[in-house]
């Protein structure tokens, strides 16, 4: 269907977000725009916190002031004016909840139709839509309540029977003497808090771990007057396992805590009456357990004019998906364990049976996670939401993405405090004739690169991890060795069993995500804020260190150090301003006073992390930590800028900076060039060749075709995603692979390799 607009440009005016130069700006409606530079240039400031936070906010405030206050808060974007800006949809690179209830059926609305089309035509009649629905009591399993599996807890890895409660028999964390759970057993009058567990009576035991919840008639001294006695099983259940506070005590519950499938449903949620309803032989958990693939084949031996509408609203939904390449996604899969390239590609699908247009959907990297071959997928499907009168804005790095345009824009022509401002518009044929940074990156010739011979190997043998087939295969070691393959073919599963076989230290580089919050700075992550604060102190005449703190007595006593003051406005954003008193140093005038090297705290803290490097230069621990962050790309964050404010792939070069100067150890990534720039993929190339040169393994998934290339060893997993994947297609040079038909990395190295 042609758009029924055809013309017609969002106008920006005067944008000065973050770090923008007061930009001016027409994107073309109802085209595809990609927006460039490198990392820290300000495609993020102009996309998302000005074109996508206006269009959010003015959405927002068309609704009454009371609904207001529970919608999501967008702050007013400095911008002088949009024109002609349609309501955005934003669709990001964010993992969907971690709630255990929620899968992909459930999300997607599909299993609510599934659980009336078994209602409809489904035999024997058990009851309504209701009843099939394991996140309600009248179809959920009475014995795991819905959730398809219960935690049984190792009771003799929470005493200590050697131990009397007042020496702290209970071992679990938060149970020890005096704390405020330990108190409701050792004053709750029912034991002898000096007698060692071993020597309680069996009805002494059943009462401290298996009592329920009860009220004691006469509780001991100190015991709280309207308190409930419980056991410590049930307790820990009921108090610590499943709420918010279990994050904190992750590891603790790992090792007491053993899951597993429901002895009752055996993992299908649901009732036993639930199961004996069938359409064609499979019950609704048969049908959940099906890959998307097999689900239409079920629907399309589906006959019953009754089921006629639910089945072709069901099969849309379904085809949407699987023509975005997730047709190995079962609909009972778990959306905690969909990784962010999954989730934005559901909901990418979502959007492709909406019957609303003129809108604008703003995409973040649609191309991480994915290799090549289902870029193509990614690409079709947001050409279909084009064709159907749609502006698409999308921030990409990815070469086989910008190509894809009608409409770049290019922001630079430095990162940081040195972007903000437009270097480029056009077409792409345009951008490829430019002499624009992307441009000249984009005409570079692809090349192989050196290969190493590895100095070992890792065995690893009958792999059955998820999705392996019986894997085995020896990865190099002293080597760069990328594992590649579709999304979903068995990659990850391939390195956690890896891990599994290491036995020496290994650096996890994405084992968990940089903790940040709008104290964190660049000087605090790589933990050298103290060491400045010495050196002022020693400069002052000993002068405290806290007074070089904005966390202490240095801070500002207006804004405590925040360097902004956040105004609550009740129902509307909170108003954030930078602080008058300070003027976003952070820092009190007391403390401004004192000097190094003729520069105050504030000043040092100003600098860039190259500057600051040779302020710093003759203190040499400053300084190796300072030129680290600076080989791998963010020479030109200032050491105070909020981390905040980073894009995720500044944060993960930021863990990566930390760990460098390490000889001998095994680096292991994931996709590291998440985020960046062909120029800085160059960069980081370079730093993980001296990684190599120094002794170090780098094993790295990775569907970037420039690092696979310059890799010495490549072994693909697939040849497609979940049940159709985890086999290992191909082990050997990146070089050899394009010979491998049945490689699909050797296929898209083939075609790239040819395009000088």
């Amino acid at each position: 269907m042609q758009p029924i607009f055809k013309s017609g440009y969002i106008d920006i005016k005067d944008a000065t977000q973050n770090n923008l130069q007061h930009v001016n700006l027409r994107v073309p409606k109802y085209q595809t725009t990609v927006f460039v530079g490198l990392s820290g240039s300000g495609k993020s400031s102009l996309v998302f916190d000005t074109i996508a936070a206006a269009s959010r906010r003015e959405l927002n405030e068309t609704f009454p002031s009371f609904t207001q206050q529970y919608l999501p808060k967008f702050g007013q974007p400095h911008v002088q004016d949009i024109e002609h800006l349609p309501v955005a949809i934003v669709i990001e690179q964010q993992r969907l909840g971690k709630n255990a209830r929620s899968t992909l059926a459930t999300y997607t609305g599909i299993y609510s139709l599934l659980r009336l089309l078994f209602s409809r035509i489904g035999k024997p009649f058990i009851g309504y839509s209701d009843s099939f629905s394991f996140n309600l009591p009248q179809g959920m399993c009475p014995a795991c309540q819905g959730l398809g599996y219960v935690d049984d807890i190792d009771e003799a890895k929470l005493i200590d029977p050697e131990k009397s409660l007042n020496q702290g028999a209970i071992t679990f964390v938060s149970f020890g003497p005096n704390t405020w759970r330990w108190r409701r057993y050792a004053t709750s009058g029912l034991f002898d808090d000096d007698k060692p567990i071993r020597d309680y009576t069996a009805e002494e035991y059943d009462l401290l771990m298996h009592a329920p919840q009860q009220n004691l008639k006469h509780p001991g001294k100190g015991f709280p007057r309207t308190a409930l006695y419980e056991g410590v099983v049930p307790r820990i259940r009921r108090s610590v396992i499943g709420k918010k506070e279990a994050e904190h005590h992750r590891e603790a519950i790992a090792e007491i805590v053993t899951r597993k499938p429901c002895p009752v449903c055996h993992g299908t949620r649901l009732k036993p009456e639930v199961l004996t309803n069938h359409i064609n032989g499979h019950n609704i958990a048969e049908v959940s357990a099906m890959d998307l693939r097999h689900v239409l084949t079920f629907l399309r031996d589906i006959t019953e004019p009754l089921a006629t509408d639910v089945v072709r609203e069901l099969s849309t939904k379904i085809q949407s998906l699987v023509d975005i390449g997730l047709g190995y996604l079962t609909l009972d899969r778990g959306t905690s364990s969909l990784s962010g390239g999954e989730a934005q590609r559901i909901k990418i699908a979502k959007y492709l049976t909406s019957a609303l247009v003129d809108m604008v959907y703003i995409l973040d990297e649609p191309s991480v996670g994915l290799h090549p071959h289902d870029i193509q997928l990614i690409k079709q499907a947001l050409t279909k939401l084009k064709e159907k009168g749609n502006t698409i804005l999308v921030v990409e790095h990815n070469p086989a993405m910008i190509t894809f345009a009608d409409y770049v824009v290019e922001m630079g022509p430095q990162a940081g405090q040195g972007g903000g401002t437009i270097t480029f518009t056009g077409t792409v044929p345009e951008l490829l004739a430019s002499e624009t940074l992307t441009g000249t990156w984009l005409r570079k010739a692809h090349h192989w690169g050196t290969e190493r011979h590895p100095n070992g190997q890792l065995a690893l043998r009958h792999v059955t991890q998820n999705n392996l087939k019986d894997v085995s295969v020896d990865v190099p070691l002293g080597v760069m060795t990328v594992i590649s393959g579709v999304a979903g073919s068995g990659k990850s599963s391939l390195v956690t069993a890896l891990k599994s076989q290491l036995h020496e230290d290994y650096i996890d580089l994405a084992q968990t995500p940089v903790g940040i919050n709008i104290r964190s700075t660049p000087a605090t992550y790589l933990g050298i804020l103290d060491d400045i604060r010495k050196l002022f102190s020693q400069a002052n005449g000993r002068v405290g260190t806290s007074w070089f703190s904005y966390n202490g007595k240095g801070a500002c006593p207006r804004c405590k150090g925040k360097g902004v003051t956040i105004t609550n406005m009740a129902f509307m954003d909170p108003v954030v301003q930078t602080c008058e008193l300070c003027q976003g140093k952070r820092y009190s005038e007391a403390a401004l006073q004192y000097a190094y090297r003729d520069k105050n705290i504030a000043e040092v803290l100003q600098l860039s992390v190259k500057a600051a490097a040779d302020f710093f230069q003759d203190t040499p621990k400053l300084a190796a930590k300072l030129a680290n962050l600076d080989r791998v790309g963010l020479g030109y964050l200032t050491l105070a800028q909020p981390l905040t404010t980073l894009s995720g792939g500044e944060l993960q070069r930021l863990k990566l900076a930390v760990e460098l100067g390490k000889q001998g150890t095994i680096y292991l990534l994931d996709e590291p060039t998440a985020g960046l720039h062909l120029k800085d993929t160059a960069r980081l190339m370079t730093l993980f060749n001296d990684l190599v040169a120094a002794g170090n393994s780098l094993i790295i998934i990775e569907h970037n075709l420039a690092v696979i290339s310059q890799a010495d060893w490549l072994i693909d997993v697939g040849p497609d995603a979940g049940r159709y994947g985890g086999r290992i297609q191909y082990s050997g040079t990146p070089r050899a692979a394009i010979t491998v038909a049945d490689s699909r990395t050797g296929v898209a190295l083939k075609q790239w390799i040819n395009e000088n």
